[in-house]
């Protein structure tokens, strides 16, 4: 008996995914543990596992469209069965809704997810036939891919629905192909562009608006010496096969510093703390829609070389989207990074449900008085956010001495 299968929930946190590429078509026959999509959820591209057996007889979402939880996405039953009604079934969709999310999307993606561009009407020549009332109608998977190539929208011509841009369009577009269109100039033209948010950015800027005015935020700095560290780093890449980095030292260091300080190795519960015994460190990696978080777990048992291996792998996973749940979760302490941008000091905001998150900055060059004698001293800043109903004052302050003390002199973290 043929069935609708939906777009199931695979995070904790998902609410809507992007279709980002069918891995089937109609008439495939496919079995449970098959593959039937890649989709975009609020945490990276995960695949879409089939649970059912059977061969597909109707895929009932495109391309690029976003789609609440649940939605209907394919038929899946017998060849020769009869599906009209589970076609009529998924259109007018569940809940008692008049429109289904099919067409919720469908409609969303056609007049919101598109590239606009505003001027004065007597400038503006451009007639391409996929733009509907000055606006260029794109689908968001084409959209994105054009941006990482580098065309500009207006210059393709769209083969979908209404003259719509798809995916195809961009993939089979060439300069040559580019519609002839009048030129003015763009001097006192007012134009902007608009893009969908990503199921990475909504859950990015939701968990971080509830932790900065649901946490009481405050704030710890402290500049550390680094030459003895950036010495002995230098030491260890000569002679190693792993090139060692200043932040996986710094990550050694803070896990075997919350060890000594196991308040700062905390989360807030509402009605009870956990203060945690295992030290699993996040490490922010920035991709292009903002930052995950992937773990690494019991990084105070971890050599350095294992710390510099693991987070080089998370790094590479998390630009092509392919990190899972067990990648990210679990963490109870997180460091940010921004040294190597050029960023000399800057503050974070706790990435729940951890009670702190460490902020490091770039190592500089500043001169410095020893015995009379002028020397050149490399030092880096760190800050530390803490939430104010788990850690004190005290408490942060006592974890960034034992932080210091192992950077300052790292032979410790060998001990």
């Amino acid at each position: 008996m043929a069935k609708i299968i939906t777009l199931n929930k695979m995070t904790d946190t998902m609410s809507e995914g992007v279709l980002v590429k069918w891995t089937v078509k109609k008439g495939d026959e496919v079995k449970s543990g098959d593959i039937l999509a890649e989709v975009e959820t609020d945490k990276a591209t995960m695949d879409l596992e089939n649970f059912e057996k059977g061969t597909i007889l109707e895929l009932l979402a495109e391309e690029g469209l976003s789609l609440p939880v649940n939605s209907p996405i394919a038929i899946i039953g017998k060849v020769g069965e009869d599906i009209s009604a589970l076609i009529a079934e998924a259109k007018s969709g569940s809940n008692n809704s008049n429109t289904s999310p099919i067409e919720t999307t469908e409609k969303e993606a056609e007049t919101n997810v598109i590239s606009q561009e505003t001027s004065n009407p007597i400038q503006n020549t451009a007639t391409n036939s996929n733009t509907e009332n000055g606006r260029i109608k794109i689908s968001p998977l084409a959209k994105k891919l054009a941006g990482d190539k580098g065309i500009d929208i207006q210059s393709i011509n769209g083969s979908g629905e209404g003259g719509r841009i798809v995916k195809k369009d961009v993939e089979n577009y060439s300069p040559a192909s580019k519609a002839t269109v009048a030129q003015t100039s763009s001097f006192g033209v007012e134009s902007f562009s608009e893009v969908p948010v990503s199921q990475m950015r909504k859950t990015i800027a939701n968990r971080l608006a509830e932790s900065k005015f649901s946490a009481p935020h405050f704030y710890l700095t402290m500049e550390i010496e680094m030459n003895r560290l950036l010495e002995a780093r230098e030491r260890i890449n000569a002679n190693g096969e792993h090139k060692i980095s200043v932040n996986d030292m710094i990550v050694k260091a803070s896990a075997m510093a919350l060890i000594q300080n196991p308040a700062v190795n905390s989360s807030w519960l509402g009605d009870k703390i956990r203060y945690n015994n295992h030290v699993h460190i996040g490490v922010a990696v920035a991709v292009d829609e903002g930052l995950l978080v992937p773990v690494v777990r019991f990084a105070n048992h971890k050599s350095l070389s294992a710390i510099s291996a693991e987070v080089k792998d998370f790094g590479k996973k998390a630009r092509d989207k392919k990190l899972q749940p067990a990648d990210w979760q679990g963490n109870t302490f997180t460091i940010s990074n921004l040294g190597m941008f050029g960023i000399e000091e800057f503050t974070a905001i706790i990435n729940p449900p951890d009670a702190c998150i460490l902020a490091v900055g770039s190592v500089k060059e500043v001169l410095a008085l020893n015995n009379g004698d002028i020397e050149v001293k490399k030092v880096m800043k760190v800050t530390l956010s803490c939430d104010h109903r788990v850690v004190d004052g005290v408490v942060g302050s006592k974890f960034l001495q034992t932080l210091k003390s192992y950077l300052e002199d790292p032979i410790k973290m060998l001990v």
